[in-house]
């Protein structure tokens, strides 16, 4: 058995062991936040995200207290299901669907998870775990880790190590590490659900009526039925309408098992996806282009958005502003050719590349699941659900990005999914909290937020009554190599008046996701800025810059420190 493969058990039993004496622990109170939603397909998403964090600032419910204790077998609730299959059956085997599905199972239900793959336009497929597992959070950190592991090689020479200037990095090999991490986490997956009596199902799912579904399984169709079913399919990257982008273009859904170096790349789209893509390829030695059809990290607060761009192209990274794709020609020596647009001037140009990678968003699996077969309505290729994850049809909830209007993050179902769970069949109230969700955008000099943009806050608030405390600083560990530090940048956006809530937080630097974690806290918990000033940083680290916070956009002095130790 592989040392790999001997962690990932031992780490599963461990867990269970911890859990279990925390669950035997007693009956805890839980403080849950009071969200509403309306049906409204003409609401947008951010709208929604401010209402709920304004209810949240203001009205709390104390919710009853809830057992978290797994009960004796003989004492699970008697079996819901009647002449149904199943009480549940969860549609997506990603961290939603996963969540959800063993924390029913928990509770005394019976319990099937049904998960299919289908196949990219290049061939692409995986394993059981979704999105974040396969294709998405996992492998890409990985590569990004990849990448400012080549950095900090180079850096190790000013330091004192004696680097090889030859260090190249092997995409051959880095492919083959992160596949092999990825099934060992896709078998780990698979056995915890069968010790975890949820019943896998590998087959594409679609209804029948509000009660059934068909499943296309390798051995043949099958018919299941059952009380209650989750949504949680997640989504697939979208291509372009223009001739070739299907042909010959790929996603991100293939570029960490492709099987040959990607050479020459453009990035179209300027989201989060496409600029981490852009980030670790030009790490690794690669030359990639980003092409951006209207603004960069588009949802994000765009101070942030244009200071994590400026930093990219200080790296070599160019971007093609306020252009489109066109078409994409495969040549004879196999490279790509693809002519493109600029919006604005109307001039068109062209460039050949190695590969041409779409980053320009996803969309909702809906188009498989025959949804009006069971009378659940959709909107943009979405799933509208209440506060409480409920479709317009009674029984059938949805978690995860499959959703409308809600963060498209990992964590997000992973909780969602759990706390659905425990409604469901433990008697629990607590609902999910979708305000205030912290995330990191793994560029290579790392942005991390929590609560809400500049732009958000004016909206909300009013110009007059926000101020924004802001500062550049200097990484310690940036001075001895003598990397930029130009765009290591950190601002709080505050209540100007009063005391001060912050509002939201924004950090451009090393380690993002890990300083930006405990703030996140914070801020859920009511952080106010005499709060944040009057807490001692460690020193000397980065994440103490927040509370080093003294300068105002509103004051116009210079946020640029002359010192780093005073």
């Amino acid at each position: 058995m592989s040392l790999t493969l001997w962690n990932s058990r031992f780490s599963v039993t461990l867990v269970r062991q911890q859990a279990t004496m925390f669950m035997s622990s007693s009956t805890k109170t839980i403080a849950a936040n009071s969200l509403h939603y309306t049906f409204n397909n003409n609401s947008q998403p951010q709208q929604h995200q401010i209402q709920n964090q304004q209810q949240r600032r203001y009205s709390t419910t104390i919710m009853k207290p809830i057992n978290t204790a797994l009960p004796d077998k003989g004492a699970r609730r008697t079996s819901q299901s009647g002449n149904y299959d199943y009480d549940l059956v969860v549609i997506g085997g990603g961290s939603g669907g996963l969540s959800c599905a063993k924390e029913a199972v928990a509770h005394g239900a019976r319990v099937a998870c049904l998960d299919f793959v289908k196949p990219t336009p290049i061939g692409t497929k995986w394993g059981v775990g979704g999105t974040c597992v396969n294709v998405g959070c996992i492998p890409k950190k990985l590569m990004h880790q990849a990448s400012l592991l080549g950095e900090a090689v180079h850096e190790a020479a000013a330091y004192g190590w004696n680097v090889d200037d030859k260090i190249k990095p092997d995409w051959n090999k880095l492919v083959s590490s992160v596949q092999n991490h990825i099934k060992s986490v896709n078998w780990v997956t698979r056995v915890d659900l069968r010790d975890k009596k949820v019943e896998y199902i590998n087959g594409l799912g679609s209804f029948v009526d509000p009660h059934t579904l068909s499943a296309k399984l390798k051995s043949g169709d099958r018919t299941i039925t059952a009380q209650t079913f989750v949504i949680a399919v997640g989504g697939r990257p979208r291509y372009p309408n223009i001739p070739g982008a299907v042909e010959y273009g790929i996603t991100s859904d293939d570029l960490f098992s492709l099987d040959r170096e990607p050479g020459k790349t453009l990035v179209v789209g300027a989201g989060y996806i496409g600029l981490e893509c852009a980030g670790f390829l030009k790490g690794l030695g690669y030359e990639p282009t980003v092409m951006v059809r209207s603004i960069v990290l588009r949802g994000f607060d765009q101070q942030m958005a244009n200071l994590v761009a400026a930093s990219m192209e200080e790296r070599g990274i160019p971007f093609l502003r306020k252009t489109v794709p066109l078409s994409v020609e495969k040549q004879s020596d196999g490279r790509l050719l693809v002519k493109y647009e600029n919006t604005e001037t109307g001039e068109i140009d062209s460039d050949v590349f190695d590969t041409v990678l779409w980053a320009i968003g996803r969309k909702g699996l809906v188009e498989d699941l025959n949804l009006h077969n069971a009378g659940v309505l959709t909107h943009k290729d979405k799933i509208q659900v209440d506060c409480e994850e409920t479709t317009n049809v009674p029984h059938i909830y949805a978690v995860g990005d499959i959703i409308y209007g809600k963060p498209e993050l990992t964590p997000v179902a992973v909780l969602a999914g759990r706390l659905l769970a425990r409604r469901l069949y433990a008697d629990s109230d607590l609902r999910m909290d979708y305000a205030d969700v912290a995330t990191t955008v793994f560029t290579p000099l790392e942005y991390a937020c929590v609560g809400l943009s500049e732009e958000d806050a004016v909206k909300t608030y009013g110009a007059e009554e926000i101020e924004v405390f802001h500062g550049y600083y200097k990484p310690t560990e940036f001075f001895i190599p003598q990397k930029s530090v130009r765009y290591c940048y950190v601002k709080a956006v505050a209540q100007r008046s009063g005391d001060q809530r912050v509002y939201g937080l924004h950090y451009l630097g090393p380690v993002a996701g890990e300083v930006i974690q405990g703030f996140a806290a914070a801020l859920k918990s009511g952080l106010t800025i005499p709060t944040l000033m009057n807490t001692v940083g460690i020193h000397p680290t980065t994440a103490e810059e927040f509370t080093r916070l003294s300068i105002t956009k509103r004051s116009g002095l210079d946020p640029t420190p002359a010192s780093c130790c005073s």
